[in-house]
């Protein structure tokens, strides 16, 4: 038996140190390590491979990155209670368990990983807390330097923000996101978890969505472009030629230099023909 094999069952983790989640950090701890090791599966290979983990609570999904072999896995974990088992887990794993005690959404993750001795582009594997799930996915599409310092995101969401994230254009769950997502990333859902996976169990359906990142994708200016599809989508039963004016410009040559008709609405302008907006807005060629 490894080292990872002969830890406790999670439940008796959490049982032994009284370990209750915490509905202000959107907790929601995933026990079966079936699971989380299939987790783990999907975002291999990563048999040598660092790999940064967000939020990892008492360390079911840990564990499943560890025993598939991943070379060092970073962790970060805002909540304290849960370092004296993530310790066992780097013991039982030879050392292969870093943890920092901080907060995802203020962290530098290329210095963290320097200071870990790290090797990007890592990948990153996480449950995420839902209350914090998309702002930390915009945060890292949104990396100013691109490619970034991780090639692969395999991450949990509600299933109604990954069906955003893959959303096709032209569908009711279109938008923002899903154009900034698929600029950068080529995502997909891979399968969905069922509430009855989660201690305690939340209210709605979970889904891992993997995004692989697009090295080259088609250039575009990253702050034009957040500003011409919160325009769009911020008003999305608005005509373009109307939604735009918030931009504070007339829009009317911008959607012309893109080829986009004014009467269309955002949902129904595919990503490259945004890429073409921001660029017009930033006045860019």
């Amino acid at each position: 038996m490894s080292g990872l094999d002969a830890l406790p069952p999670l439940r008796v983790v959490i049982e032994n140190a009284d370990l209750r989640a915490k509905k202000s950090l959107g907790q929601n701890f995933l026990l079966d390590l079936n699971l989380t090791r299939r987790i783990a599966r999907e975002a291999g290979p990563l048999e040598g491979r660092d790999v940064l983990e967000i939020g990892p609570g008492p360390g079911g999904l840990t564990r499943g990155l560890l025993g598939e072999g991943a070379r060092r896995v970073l962790a970060v974990e805002r909540d304290e209670r849960f370092l004296p088992a993530l310790a066992d887990i780097n013991a039982a794993s030879g050392g292969r368990l870093s943890v920092v005690a901080a907060d995802a959404l203020s962290v530098d993750e290329p210095a963290l990983l320097a200071q870990h001795g790290l090797t990007a582009p890592v990948s990153v594997v996480a449950n995420l807390p839902y209350n914090v799930g998309t702002a930390l996915l915009i945060k890292w599409i949104t990396a100013p330097k691109w490619p970034s310092w991780f090639d692969s995101l395999t991450l949990m969401f509600q299933r109604e923000v990954a069906e955003r994230i893959v959303a096709p254009v032209g569908g009711k769950a279109y938008g923002r996101l899903s154009v900034l997502t698929q600029w950068r990333t080529r995502p997909r859902i891979l399968f969905d978890v069922h509430p009855s996976a989660f201690v305690p169990p939340p209210s709605i359906v979970s889904a891992v969505v993997r995004l692989d990142v697009i090295p080259d994708p088609e250039p575009a200016p990253l702050a034009a472009l957040e500003a011409v599809t919160a325009s769009a989508f911020g008003q999305r039963r608005k005509m373009l030629r109307a939604a735009l004016k918030t931009l504070g410009v007339d829009p009317i040559p911008l959607l012309e230099a893109a080829e986009i008709e004014p009467t269309e609405r955002a949902e129904q302008v595919p990503v490259s023909k945004f890429l073409a907006l921001a660029r017009a807005f930033a006045g860019c060629p």
